[in-house]
């Protein structure tokens, strides 16, 4: 069987069909059965793994994983590794659920006392870890079985296949995973500390699969906090490593990797990315990940053209994340790469591809460069980016929506041309029922973008985002629990109550529910910044010709701004005096009415008070408000 079966898949699955497989499961299990016998039993099994996806779904469908772990327990090691190697093939297999490895915790601890038993047990047990620690849940459980410690002196075995399944083993084991970067630091085999380790595997004459993988290793840790992005193993080995990935010498499965891994270490830091901009012409080199599949003449072979398809996309996708993290924070970076060949056609193109990993990947960069003030105003105009991402937010899922809408937020700044076209396209409504979401980031995106759309806005579109969100609505968002939301709600007022014509006309239609909502914020527990805000709308209202009197008929308010007047935070003092300057000025009707009125209530006392304030802000302010009693 063992002969016939051996890179045979048409003979494999005849076997399976015929019934092999729970009869080599039962001489397998059989305590009778000699231990030459059971161990041809796992090397079959193993062989049959090898096939197709469908072959390991038979076999998993009979329960052999139960059968070969119960075959560890054995007290003979050839027939250990046969089964080990089993197991490891089915493993492999994306078919094979991981957690069938954690069922029983007796198991892992089995498998870390295994490891010291040969090199075979080391190498398919690191594989098998590797292929089954997927999410922090997997990472601690092994973690806490004395993985690290278990497998860190295999990093300088003498097989070449222990060394590269080890480091595997720490590349997912470290993987966005601080508890464990910050052990990794501090090991040390032979006396050599683990990164000193990591770094020797990522020199040049080392293979590229081991090069790749120290890299992820070391910027796993980087990213964890356990090593400065400043020290020299990150900027003068890893970075320039993962560079040389991205070169047209690689295989396209390696720069891809490349590619991800970078982007994945420079996301959060800006050095780090001038110096990737600046390292081998990566920007350029980039370029080249658009070039896939290469034109047919030149492709002969059909199994050629098959891979280039199957990575052309993921190629695409990795290039567009590596320039959102470029250009993450330097205008100058972003600059060349908006000017490298084609580069808003490629994202335009991008954000309507198939794949749903690209559209995000093409969102991901447009709204990196949508952080330049130069570039919105010119290449995203010249190319109606607009136009595609309004698409993209069309029923997208929650990850898209966040990072679209925020490169939306962008687009309607009030310097961007993009903003009329996106209005006319039901941008509002789109918005407005952002603000409804249940995800907290989508919430803020929402109300953001609203804020930025109704600053230095005409009356028509104040009132359409007002309709729009719904006083219902408004009220909603100014009790969110989350002070962002809040924030941006307020923001979004202040830029709906700006200019007087503006101001009158929403006060008209809104007044009672806008003052309601400053009542109960200026009530609540808010911190500072949230009152200043809320007072500088209230200065914006009394700055209003009719809406004045809301204030002014509202002993309840005037009570809060003299309040306020007095407190101990100079920037609340301030804001307050805004409104009672704006309510005071001479120039304009009534205001002697006002003046009297502020005057009975005590304002004037606190103004001769702050006049004589150590804070020259204050002092000014008074000073003036004083002047208009005065005139």
């Amino acid at each position: 069987m063992k002969n016939a079966v051996i890179g045979n898949n048409k003979q494999k699955a005849n076997l399976i069909v015929l019934g092999a497989v729970p009869r080599l499961l039962y001489l397998l299990q059989q305590e009778t059965s000699s231990t030459e016998l059971r161990t041809e039993c796992a090397v079959v099994l193993g062989s049959l793994a090898m096939g197709t996806e469908n072959n390991v779904k038979s076999l998993l469908d009979c329960h052999i994983i139960p059968a070969l772990l119960q075959g560890l327990l054995s007290p003979d090691l050839k027939f250990i590794e046969a089964c080990l190697r089993c197991l490891r093939t089915i493993f492999i297999s994306p078919v094979t659920p991981e957690d069938l490895l954690y069922t029983d915790a007796t198991v892992i601890s089995h498998l870390m006392a295994l490891l010291s038993r040969s090199r075979y047990t080391q190498e398919y047990i690191c594989q098998i870890f590797s292929h089954c620690c997927k999410g922090p849940d997997h990472q601690t459980i092994l973690f806490n079985h004395g993985a690290v410690q278990n497998i860190a002196h295999l990093l300088v075995s003498t097989s070449y296949k222990v060394r590269m399944q080890a480091l595997k083993c720490f590349s997912v084991l470290a993987f966005e995973n601080p508890q464990v970067s910050m052990t990794l630091v501090n090991v040390s085999v032979d006396g050599e500390l683990l990164p000193q380790i990591f770094v020797k595997m990522l020199q040049r004459d080392k293979p590229i699969e081991m090069q790749l993988t120290s890299a992820k290793c070391l910027t796993s840790m980087c990213r964890a906090g356990a090593i400065r992005t400043d020290d020299s193993c990150i900027v003068l080995k890893t970075l320039p490593c993962l560079v040389r990935m991205c070169s047209k010498e690689r295989l396209l499965e390696e720069r891809v990797e490349g590619a991800e891994t970078l982007a994945y270490l420079i996301e959060t830091d800006v050095e780090l990315q001038r110096i990737a901009s600046i390292t081998d012409h990566l920007i350029v080199m980039l370029a080249d990940y658009f070039k896939y599949p290469s034109s047919v003449s030149a492709i002969t072979d059909i199994k050629r053209l098959d891979h280039d398809l199957k990575h052309a996309h993921e190629l695409r996708q990795a290039a567009f994340k590596l320039y959102a993290s470029l250009g993450a924070n330097d205008e100058d970076i972003r600059k060349k790469i908006i000017e490298t060949e084609n580069m808003m056609d490629r994202i335009v193109n991008g954000l309507s591809e198939s794949s749903i990993k690209v559209r995000l990947a093409a969102v991901r960069c447009l709204h990196s460069l949508s952080r330049s003030v130069q570039q919105l105003r010119t290449s995203f105009q010249d190319h109606a980016v607009w136009k595609p991402l309004m698409k993209v937010l069309q029923n997208a899922p929650n990850e898209m929506l966040v990072v679209a809408s925020s490169t939306l937020c962008n687009l309607l700044l009030e310097f961007s041309p993009s903003k009329e076209p996106i209005l006319e396209s039901g941008a509002i409504e789109l918005l407005c029922s952002l603000t409804q979401s249940e995800n907290l980031a989508l919430r803020v995106n929402g109300i953001w973008a609203l804020m930025n759309m109704a600053f230095q806005a005409e009356q028509k579109i104040k009132s359409d985002i007002l309709r729009g969100l719904s006083t219902e609505q408004l009220f909603q968002l100014l009790s969110d629990s989350d002070v962002n939301v809040l924030m941006k709600t307020l923001g979004l007022l202040r830029n709906l109550l700006s200019t007087r014509p503006h101001i009158d006309h929403i006060m008209s239609t809104h007044g009672k529910q806008i003052m309601q909502a400053v009542t109960l914020i200026l009530e609540g527990e808010h911190n500072i910044e949230v009152k200043e805000q809320t007072l500088c709308i209230l200065a914006n209202i009394a700055d209003g010709t009719t809406a004045k009197e809301l204030i002014m008929t509202n002993d309840d308010i005037l009570q809060k701004i003299k309040y306020y007047m007095s407190h101990s935070n100079a920037k609340l003092q301030l804001a307050a005096m805004f409104c009672i300057s704006n309510l005071i000025w001479n120039e304009e009707e009534g205001s002697q009415e006002r003046q009297d009125k502020l005057r009975d209530i005590g304002i004037v006392d606190i103004l001769h008070k702050l006049s004589q304030s150590s804070d020259p802000n204050l002092c000014d302010k008074a000073k003036t408000a004083l002047q208009q009693y005065l005139a």
